[in-house]
């Protein structure tokens, strides 16, 4: 019997899996495969954490199919020469997935769609980390959206629950093909344990989300993020349970898919900024003030709290996120595009969609952008979302020593700065 494989990517879960679905009811010896992309993991410090978490979940996974009878194959390698590979030494009817919309996923399933066909071997892709993907909710001529509340007025719109139910493989369990393959150890995949970790998520929350999410000393976050980012929940299984609990946790999942879409149909905004006029901006990137950002050591207690709690967990509270991420681009004028790879390098919870498109609105630089006249006040952000300093002293513990620095740069300055530099490259376009 002939085999079909089923490749795990973002989607690290059985149950609502879609392509897993598919998979399990077209074949009756389904081999189950995660492929370690070494052009991603080339990009990776050794003890990367989401390396980590990523391992763990495998764990997990091949001690639900030996439960099955069958195991996960897990290799390592740049994946359309792993692919091939296996295509010349198997007999493979099919490879099963699920849908990345990420540019350079975009291109290396076009490379491995063509290894498989050309050896008549189907491939197959389904939608599984979106409830709507990029040609669902479009305009009325069929252009993309690129403002949020009319994309989301849409979604909601054409969202029918009944359509968009969790998935299962409830009695389709024999179809795993028997298999035994060896389970390698993280350090066989060349990386080493941290102690940074992804928290388990929780949906208890949810129900308060609009009452709490800006505040960061209260422990008010789900830690979904990561768990979405790699699939160890499915969104038909998230929006059935919380879509009636909260409409502004469900609006953040609709963000989610609203810059999925964007990065699909503007991939351009990987390298530059989408409404290319700011694309004129003379930022200063001074090196010794980008370094005191990353370190946490700019003077202004909630700025350092954000990038100590980042540094040292890989987490950061999204308000939060929001200060720092005004204050490297408007305070210091650096460019947004470096903020946004240092978020890419420690966040356990980074997806390039989100993290470019909330980079570009805090920039300015967005589709759905800020106003580039909007600069945060730190100060104030400081005295409106955590009055009693509570979340600053947790991660700022020499708040009060001679040794914290005093403020890297005054607040009205760099504001008035910022709003002469922004306008005067926007001259330049041609925009003002």
């Amino acid at each position: 019997m002939s085999t079909t494989y089923f490749w795990f990517r973002r989607d690290l879960r059985l149950s609502d899996n879609v392509g897993l679905k598919n998979a399990l009811e077209a074949s009756k010896s389904v081999q189950c495969i995660f492929i370690f992309d070494e052009h991603i993991l080339n990009e990776l410090a050794i003890d990367d954490a989401r390396v980590q978490f990523i391992h763990e979940e495998l764990t997990k996974l091949q001690s639900e199919l030996n439960q099955f009878g069958s195991s996960l194959r897990i290799e390592k390698g740049v994946p359309s020469d792993v692919w091939r590979k296996i295509i010349s030494e198997e007999n493979i009817s099919a490879i099963y997935t699920n849908k990345d919309y990420e540019p350079y996923a975009r291109k290396r399933d076009g490379e491995v769609r063509d290894i498989a066909e050309e050896k008549n071997v189907r491939f197959e892709r389904f939608k599984d980390q979106v409830i709507f993907e990029e040609g669902e909710i479009t305009k009325d001529d069929g252009l993309p959206y690129t403002v949020y509340t009319p994309f989301k007025n849409k979604w909601l719109a054409t969202f029918k629950p009944a359509e968009h139910m969790p998935y299962s493989i409830d009695g389709l369990t024999d179809n795993f093909k028997p298999s035994a393959y060896t389970f390698p150890s993280l350090s066989a995949i060349g990386f080493e344990p941290t102690v940074i970790k992804v928290q388990p998520f929780t949906l208890d929350t949810v129900a308060n989300y609009d009452k709490t999410r800006d505040f960061p000393a209260t422990d008010g976050t789900s830690y979904l993020s990561p768990h979405l980012r790699f699939g160890t929940i499915g969104i038909r299984a998230l929006v059935h349970k919380t879509r009636t609990v909260n409409a502004v946790f469900l609006s953040e999942l609709i963000w989610r898919e609203f810059f999925m879409q964007i990065l699909y149909h503007f991939p351009k905004v990987v390298h530059q900024s989408f409404r290319i006029k700011y694309d004129r901006i003379e930022w200063r990137n001074d090196p010794a003030e980008f370094k005191a950002w990353c370190d946490g050591k700019t003077g202004y207690p909630m700025v350092d709290a954000g990038m100590r709690q980042l540094n040292e967990t890989g987490y950061m509270h999204n308000r939060v996120r929001m200060v720092v991420a005004s204050f490297l681009c408007k305070h210091l004028l650096i460019d947004w595009r470096w903020g946004e790879a240092y978020f890419a390098q420690k966040l356990l919870d980074y997806d390039l969609s989100a993290n470019n498109g909330n980079w570009q609105w805090a920039a300015g630089t967005g589709c759905d952008a800020a106003p580039y006249f909007r600069v945060f006040n730190p100060e104030a952000q400081l005295k409106k979302f955590d009055p009693k300093g509570i979340y600053i002293r947790k991660w700022v513990k020499d708040l009060d020593e001679l040794t914290y620095p005093k403020p890297i740069v005054e607040h009205a300055f760099a504001r008035l700065r910022a709003l002469e530099v922004y306008k005067k490259g926007l001259e330049e376009s041609g925009a003002l």
